[in-house]
C-alpha cells in the first residue's frame, strides 16, 4: 500500500511572534500605521493615552510605540550569540550600534548583523512625514550561531534593496509568483549576496535559505525541495485570503511546518495577492540558553554575558542618545565602521 506524504507536518495560527525552529530562533513581524509626525520625527503627545510607554506592544489606533519615547522604536539595547536580519518592507529603520556603524534604511532593504560577541544597537523609526501618515511594516529575524562562532567579532551590513536578487514565475495560465531571495538560492534568481562571513548561513551545507514570495490571484508555483535531507523549513501565510499547500487548502493566516523533502506546490486559490516568508535551514543542533538579548549554549555562558555587559558595555556607547535619528532627510545611508559610506537616492518614505 502506498503511503501519502503530508506537505504540512505542522501548524499553528499567526501571532505577533512567529514560531521557528532550528537554526532561527526568532520571528516578529511589525506592521504600524504610524500618523503623521509632530515635525520632530515622533508620534503627537496625544496618541500617547493609554500606553504603557517605555514598553507599549499594544497596537492602539494601529500601532505601537515599543521602547520608544517621543520617536518609536528599539532604543539602544545589547545583544550576544546570533544574529538579527530585518527586512523593511515600509518605512524607515535608523541604525546605531556600539561599532560606531549607522544607517537609514527601508523600502525593501535588508540589514544582517552579526552580534557575535557582543553588540549594543538602536532601531528606531522616524516619522518623516509631518503631512501625512508614516506607514512601517518590517520583519525581524534571529538566526543562532553555533558555539564556536558565538564569540566572533561583531558585523554590520546592508543588502540594499537595489542589490537583492528577485526572479517572477509565470505559470501555464500566465499568472506570476515573485521570489524575493534574501538567502539561499531559487533557480532563475541571480545568487543572493553573501552574508556575513561567520554567519551559519555561510557555513557549506547549512542550506539557509531567506524568500518572501508574492502569488497572484490564481497562481500556481512549485517550490523546489530543499538542498540537504535534515534542511527545516518553516512556510509563513501572513498576507492573503487562502491557498493550497502541496493540495491541502489553508483558509487562516499560519505558520506551516513543512516537507522540505520534497517539491511544493504552491496555490492561490483566493482573490488577493497571498504572501509568504520561507525560513530554512539545517538545524545546528546544540543546546539553546536564552536569556533575553543574549543566545548561548549554556546558562553558565548567559552569566557570563551578563557580567561581560556590565563591565564592558560591549564596547560601550559611542552615541550622545540612547535613541539616535538621523536627520528628517528622507534618505538612505549607511556608515561602517571605519568610515566607509553608501549613500543611495532617496525614494518616497512610504515605500
Amino acid at each position: 500500500m502506498t503511503t501519502t506524504r503530508k506537505t504540512i507536518l505542522e501548524s499553528t495560527p499567526l501571532g505577533p511572534r512567529w514560531p521557528c525552529l532550528d537554526p532561527f530562533l526568532f520571528c516578529a513581524h511589525h506592521d504600524d500605521t504610524y500618523p503623521a509626525s509632530d515635525g520632530k520625527m515622533g508620534v503627537q503627545a496625544v496618541e500617547f493615552e493609554g500606553r504603557e510607554m517605555g514598553s507599549d506592544f499594544s497596537a492602539k489606533d494601529g500601532f505601537s510605540m515599543y521602547h520608544g519615547d517621543g520617536v518609536p522604536g528599539f532604543p539602544g539595547h545589547p545583544h550576544r550569540g546570533f544574529e538579527t536580519v530585518t527586512l523593511v518592507r515600509k518605512g524607515r529603520i535608523d541604525h546605531a550600534d556600539s561599532l560606531g556603524a549607522a544607517a537609514r534604511f527601508g523600502g525593501g532593504d535588508v540589514q544582517w548583523l552579526t552580534a557575535g560577541k557582543g553588540i549594543q544597537h538602536s532601531e528606531m523609526f522616524p516619522l518623516l512625514n509631518s503631512d501625512q501618515p508614516n506607514p512601517l511594516e518590517l520583519f525581524q529575524i534571529w538566526l543562532n550561531l553555533p558555539a564556536r562562532n558565538k564569540m566572533v567579532e561583531p558585523h554590520f551590513t546592508m543588502f540594499w534593496n537595489e542589490q537583492i536578487p528577485r526572479v517572477s514565475f509565470t505559470d501555464a495560465a500566465g499568472k506570476k509568483t515573485a521570489v524575493t531571495v534574501i538567502a539561499g538560492a531559487v533557480q532563475g534568481a541571480d545568487k543572493a549576496l553573501p552574508p556575513p562571513p561567520e554567519s551559519w548561513a555561510s557555513q557549506v551545507g547549512s542550506d539557509v535559505a531567506i524568500w518572501t514570495l508574492e502569488l497572484e490571484p490564481g497562481a500556481r508555483w512549485t517550490m523546489p525541495k530543499a538542498t540537504g535531507s535534515e534542511t527545516h523549513r518553516m512556510l509563513y501565510f501572513f498576507m492573503g485570503k487562502s491557498m493550497s499547500v502541496g493540495g491541502e487548502a489553508v483558509k487562516q493566516h499560519l505558520a506551516m511546518h513543512i516537507d522540505a523533502q520534497n517539491d511544493v506546490e504552491l496555490v492561490n486559490t483566493g482573490d488577493e495577492t497571498v504572501e509568504l516568508v520561507l525560513l530554512q535551514g539545517k538545524p545546528i543542533g546544540e543546546t539553546v540558553s536564552q536569556y533575553g538579548p543574549f543566545v548561548m549554549n549554556t546558562q553558565q555562558e548567559i552569566m557570563q554575558a551578563i557580567q561581560d555587559y556590565r563591565r564592558t558595555q560591549f564596547g560601550g556607547w559611542p552615541w550622545k542618545d540612547n535613541d539616535p535619528v538621523h536627520g528628517a532627510e528622507n534618505r538612505r545611508f549607511a556608515r561602517y565602521p571605519g568610515a566607509t559610506v553608501d549613500d543611495l537616492p532617496p525614494v518616497a518614505t512610504a515605500a
